[in-house]
């Protein structure tokens, strides 16, 4: 079932595509299957836990990174509805993505401009895109798009990093080209928001929150590293259970310092589809 396009704009100029393209370059030839593992199992963890018992529909994915390096959010979401669409700026991450799983619908696009009609998709999942932008303005604008091409009474997971985490916080505070000589940061990251912004930026956009969390608790610096070792040189069994150890740290999930050790912040939003206070309360209850 193909997507009705609305016109390319201008996403393919611009230097943000070949900076996107060399990172998809390099990390296409990455190891980075244990890392990507874990990571792929906390947002497959999220979207279990927040999307409703129905199928999605029409679900689009605002990246392709999950899907260029490992299995990602895929298998998961492709069987809840007719049409699985994954945008990305850099054509090398498209066609990777595409390589490993023939199914996908990919689309050469920028969040900011999105080539779809109003009301396109039933389920929106961004797992930290908008925290690459560098002025808080654009994370606003790519909102807008999103909340336009989803349709109303359609939902959209949202996450990003948490600047509440020391971590993330002390990583900005540096200059980005060091960080990225010692190879601590790969590609680039921007501006974001903590758990209260996200939750203004999306209701100004029209968007109603249901729900919040902060995803993501072990170490991410040192787990990272440890994942690269350990694949290198540790048994499979002993790298099961490196996963188990990594997994076991979202149950700081459950404690109120959730906001403090979580890598990102995440939140379920709903395109209301009714004006009316009752109506709309009656959404907001749904589990």
């Amino acid at each position: 079932m193909p997507v009705r396009l609305s016109g390319w704009g201008a996403v393919m100029a611009g230097k943000g595509v070949e900076y996107w393209n060399s990172v998809g370059d390099s990390w296409s030839r990455k190891r980075q299957k244990l890392w990507r593992a874990h990571s792929d199992a906390v947002n497959c963890a999220l979207i279990a836990r927040w999307l409703p018992q129905a199928a999605a529909g029409r679900v689009l994915k605002t990246d392709l990174f999950d899907e260029m390096c490992s299995e990602g959010l895929y298998p998961l979401l492709a069987p809840l509805g007719p049409l699985f669409v994954g945008i990305d700026l850099s054509g090398k991450t498209l066609r990777a993505a595409r390589a490993r799983h023939q199914d996908i619908q990919a689309v050469a696009a920028d969040v900011l401009t999105l080539p779809f009609a109003e009301g396109t998709f039933d389920l929106i999942i961004s797992t930290s895109t908008l925290d690459h932008f560098e002025s808080p303005a654009a994370i606003a604008d790519s909102l807008a798009e999103l909340f336009r091409v989803l349709r109303p009474g359609g939902r959209m997971i949202i996450t990003m990093d948490n600047p509440a985490n020391p971590l993330v916080a002390l990583r900005n505070s540096l200059p980005f080209r060091l960080l990225n000589l010692l190879g601590v940061t790969p590609y680039y990251f921007g501006a974001t928001c903590d758990q209260r912004e996200l939750q203004g930026m999306l209701t100004e956009t029209g968007f109603t929150v249901l729900a919040s969390d902060a995803v993501l608790h072990c170490p991410r610096v040192f787990a990272v590293a440890a994942a690269h070792l350990l694949e290198g040189f540790a048994s499979l069994r002993a790298q099961r259970a490196f996963l188990r150890i990594l997994i076991s740290f979202e149950r700081l999930r459950t404690l109120r310092t959730r906001n403090l050790t979580g890598h990102f912040i995440a939140a379920l939003a709903i395109k209301q589809p009714f004006a009316h206070p009752m109506a709309m309360a009656q959404v907001e209850n749904q589990p």
